[in-house]
């Protein structure tokens, strides 16, 4: 595995490091942060940050408001200083060093451009400060033009560009003097929807053929999903799961990624067994067996289910479906499909999306057969 996060002692028994086979030595990390602790009076925005992201990795930090993942990337930059810990790049302790001996791309939510200068010069000011020839600056700045696609409007000045043309500059920039490391700070954030999905995309992109190691935060869900080769889902100050989207959404570690990152349900259930990976389980008067997210304690006694909204269906489907009678509650159109609001006997509450023609069975106050696919059904740590 690409990334690493190590676990604090009462953790550890969830899952442990996931090196690849073949892990490189320590010094071919693109960015280390080893024990980060951050403070602000009384309050622990970082508390024991453990995370080894490889050279060329896109790595995103996914949190809501407060999580501490804006806080991380302020400290890799060096705007402000941990209490403890370090943070390396490329193997070097900068943890004291100020921002500019870093050398660091840093694109910001607001993009940060100079409103007096040209797009073309926008791009250039990191190279001039780094005193490079003007031939050189001059061939470069053509260069990162052309890569993000503005070869054009180099002439422009940033009121005269759109959102997305100013996020491309203020990225050009960041990227013009060919850093190891590229910091991201929500900067698709101001951008509408649409516009928001077509520049991750881009990003992507720009991202494959410039090479930087890449931290990224947001708070979007869709962005980690386009962007991410390896996400970190952060809350309250700590790392909370570290995988590939498909890990994290298929088999979240706990209550909090599979409803932050996944928009599962979660909802509890008894835990009759387990054998290996799998849990037995009794939920809405259904027995089944699940994939357990993390190891379980056999003596848990219950657990959460995490239960993604399309794993509901009108339909039988996977090898053993569970046949679960609920009570409709609600249900809204969204073009492609109806997500229904739904409750079970024992007043658990649920959330199904379901394809558009199964409108005409949904009756506001009544009920439905709905069939649960469990095969797509993880069992977490029940969350008191």
């Amino acid at each position: 595995m690409n990334v690493r996060a190590r676990k604090e002692p009462r953790q550890e028994a969830e899952a442990e490091p996931r090196p690849a086979p073949d892990a490189p030595a320590e010094s071919a990390a693109g960015l280390e942060l080893r024990g980060l602790v951050k403070r602000f009076g009384g309050t622990e925005a970082l508390r024991g940050i453990d995370l080894v992201a490889e050279h060329g990795n896109f790595v995103t930090v996914l949190g809501p408001s407060g999580s501490g993942k804006t806080t991380i990337l302020r400290v890799v930059a060096g705007f402000l200083a941990p209490d403890q810990g370090e943070v390396l790049i490329d193997g070097r302790d900068v943890t004291r060093m100020p921002p500019a001996a870093r050398e660091i791309g840093m694109v910001f939510q607001n993009y940060a451009l100079f409103p007096h200068m040209t797009a073309a010069d926008n791009i250039a000011y990191g190279l001039k400060m780094r005193r490079f020839p003007k031939a050189d600056r001059d061939r470069r700045v053509a260069e990162m033009l052309e890569l993000v696609g503005l070869g054009e409007l180099g002439g422009r000045l940033p009121r005269e560009l759109s959102g997305g043309q100013q996020q491309r500059v203020a990225v050009a920039r960041a990227l013009a003097f060919r850093p190891q490391l590229l910091l991201m700070d929500e900067p698709l954030g101001a951008l509408d929807r649409e516009l928001r999905m077509r520049m991750a995309v881009e990003l992507r992109r720009l991202h494959k053929e410039a090479g930087a190691t890449t931290v990224y935060v947001t708070h979007d869900r869709e962005e980690a999903l386009t962007l991410s080769d390896w996400i970190v889902i952060m809350h309250d100050g700590r790392i909370d799961a570290v995988g590939t989207a498909e890990e994290l959404y298929t088999r979240p570690r706990n209550a909090f990624v599979a409803s932050f990152f996944g928009g599962h349900n979660v909802a509890e259930a008894t835990l009759d067994g387990l054998d290996g990976d799998r849990a037995r389980v009794g939920f809405a008067g259904c027995d089944m067996e699940v994939l357990c997210g993390q190891p379980l304690e056999p003596s848990a006694g219950r657990v959460g289910l995490s239960i993604p909204e399309e794993a509901l269906s009108l339909t039988p489907s996977g090898p053993a479906p569970a046949r679960l009678e609920l009570h409709v509650l609600d249900d809204l159109y969204l073009g492609n499909g109806v997500r229904v609001t739904l409750r079970t006997g024992e007043g658990v509450t649920l959330r199904a999306t379901l394809s558009r023609d199964a409108r005409e069975s949904i009756r506001h106050g009544g009920t439905l057969t709905a069939y649960l696919d469990t095969t797509q059904v993880a069992a977490v740590p029940h969350e008191r």
